[in-house]
């Protein structure tokens, strides 16, 4: 279990607080982690799987022209996603992920390995981030969910 879960579990409980996931390149990896903890459900409100483009707009309102003109590994798509998941749950933080686990589907201008990331709260203007990761699908979605639930827990202890 990683240490940057039970430390954004605390954080969430002392203030009363719950997350929100919508995750399509980890598909549902983060909020496994986040569930792995018994009485999770205090904190974690729930979770969006949305991996196809059509999901991503029914589930959480992100534009069709947004992933038709941008991808849907894109800045642009992932500050919609977890706008998104913020506004159809209850909870106070959402994290979002979008990317290319691999082993295929890479491009020259986004290669295997890309992801970004979503960070929005009820209180807050969302934030986003792209990163590189390494490694084969499993090591990709592995680092991604890790660092998505580091960069939440750094972005609330910041006041986000």
């Amino acid at each position: 279990m990683s240490e940057f879960v039970l430390q954004l579990s605390y954080v969430l409980r002392k203030e009363n607080k719950k997350i929100v996931t919508a995750e399509s390149c980890t598909g549902g990896l983060v909020a496994k982690l986040c569930t792995d903890i018994a009485g999770s459900s205090a904190w974690f409100e729930r979770g969006f799987i949305t991996y196809s483009n059509l999901a991503k707009h029914e589930m959480l309102s992100v534009p069709l022209s947004d992933i038709e003109e941008f991808g849907a590994v894109s800045e642009q798509v992932v500050k919609k996603m977890a706008l998104g998941a913020l506004a159809g749950s209850q909870a106070n933080y959402s994290l979002a992920l979008s990317g290319i686990a691999g082993p295929d589907g890479g491009s020259e201008q986004k290669p295997v390995g890309t992801v970004w990331l979503g960070f929005a709260s009820d209180t807050a203007a969302a934030i986003t981030e792209k990163m590189l990761f390494s490694g084969g699908r499993i090591q990709v979605r592995q680092q991604s969910a890790e660092y998505a639930i580091s960069t939440l827990l750094a972005h609330i202890d910041a006041g986000f």
